[in-house]
């Protein structure tokens, strides 16, 4: 209730605040139809809202001071089209959850202050994000989807410079990524820095995060702690009195294990994202790639190939990825291999409206092997519409 009364005052100030300065209503609707098969489980035929770009609305609105000095701001709230709830992960439960900052800017560039995503999350006014066709959309093609990424960050200043030739340089900090209530060193921390050159027919991005957890780092309980070597050869078929070498090096590894996986987003993790873009007027190929670290947990190398190839007034967007490493979260062989394959065909019926069809495959193995998500093992296929505004 709270949040409607909110959106109906913004909206029947709007007439006002139109008139007093520059501001805009934008937002996207994107809804259609996926089939998908994960592994193990049921084809499912769902209605699916922002499939690729989140359904949103929001205002941007700017003041000049003068003296090429200006002050303003932008308010963004995700929700679900095909339900009218604000569901959407990046929105539940706030009022504009996909962004809400004041920024002031001039020729020192662009320093801004709130809620916004972060360096490499494909999403909001900071990001830098590159190299990647199927950007961080179309399902399991998302470059997200098993790699690595930290989203959105609450109580954030970003700072990007003026372009010099083309290169800029994106600082952002979060003094706590989801609350700064805390004690300093007790909140959880994200650092990012990101140069993007763009420039001619080259575009181009190289970006470090951080996030240090250390508001979410707790004393993790390990298998071990409850089963001992014993009970544990029991559950698995071995003969406790016969136990062989491998089987003894088995249990060590497993019982130092969390028990619970979300005990690894809750330490340190490091990543790096790199892209290449090249523009060859018909067709636009891409190179990306990712490092990704985080203690207890995933621990990957990510490349991306991918193009951008104009077709019959519209566009086709096509990629491979393949992703090697270790995944420390697991129980047993935590080595983690997986790949995936994604096309997409957008045709604009008008400048604000397009329809959009894809279909995506994704495959892993070792400790991945059997895990039942679509954009590890599975399949999808999608039609839509997306409208702006």
């Amino acid at each position: 209730m709270r949040k409607s009364l909110i959106a109906l005052a913004v909206m029947g100030a709007s007439t006002v605040a139109f008139a007093a300065s520059n501001v805009t209503l934008y937002g996207v609707i994107e809804e259609g139809v996926v089939v998908q098969k994960a592994k193990h489980q049921d084809t499912t035929v769902s209605l699916k809202s922002g499939f690729d770009q989140g359904s949103r609305w929001g205002l941007r609105g700017v003041e000049e001071l003068g003296n090429g000095y200006s002050v303003g701001f932008v308010l963004e709230e995700g929700f679900d089209a095909d339900t009218g709830a604000n569901t959407a992960s990046n929105s539940a439960g706030r009022v504009f959850g996909r962004e809400s900052q004041l920024f002031v800017q001039g020729g020192f560039g662009k320093l801004g202050f709130g809620r916004f995503g972060t360096l490499a999350s494909g999403a909001g006014s900071y990001q830098v994000l590159t190299g990647w066709a199927l950007g961080t959309g179309f399902g399991l093609s998302a470059w997200t989807s098993f790699g690595g990424s930290f989203s959105r960050a609450d109580n954030a200043v970003a700072y990007r410079t003026p372009s010099f030739g083309g290169l800029t340089i994106t600082a952002m900090y979060s003094n706590g990524y989801t609350a700064d209530d805390a004690k300093w060193s007790k909140n959880n921390h994200y650092y990012g820095i990101g140069a993007k050159y763009e420039a001619n027919a080259i575009k181009s991005s190289l970006i470090f995060e951080a996030m240090d957890n250390k508001g979410t780092e707790v004393a993790a309980k390990t298998a071990g702690s409850l089963f001992n070597i014993s009970q544990w050869a029991v559950v698995k078929g071995y003969d406790p009195a016969n136990l062989t070498d491998p089987q003894k090096d088995e249990y060590k590894k497993w019982a130092e294990t969390s028990l619970d996986d979300a005990t690894a987003a809750k330490k340190r993790a490091l990543m790096i994202n790199y892209g290449l873009e090249y523009n060859m007027g018909a067709w636009t190929p891409m190179f990306a790639y990712q490092w990704f670290n985080q203690d207890g947990g995933k621990k990957t190398h990510m490349f991306g190939l991918s193009a951008k190839v104009g077709v019959a007034g519209g566009d086709i967007l096509v990629g491979g990825r393949y992703l090697f490493g270790h995944d420390e979260a697991l129980t047993g062989d935590d080595k983690v291999r997986a790949w995936n394959l994604g096309a997409a065909y957008i045709y604009p019926l008008s400048k604000r409206t397009a329809v959009k069809a894809y279909a995506g495959y994704a495959d892993s193995s070792k400790g991945w092997k059997d895990k039942e998500e679509v954009a590890y093992n599975g399949y999808q296929l999608y039609l839509g519409l997306r409208h702006s505004f």
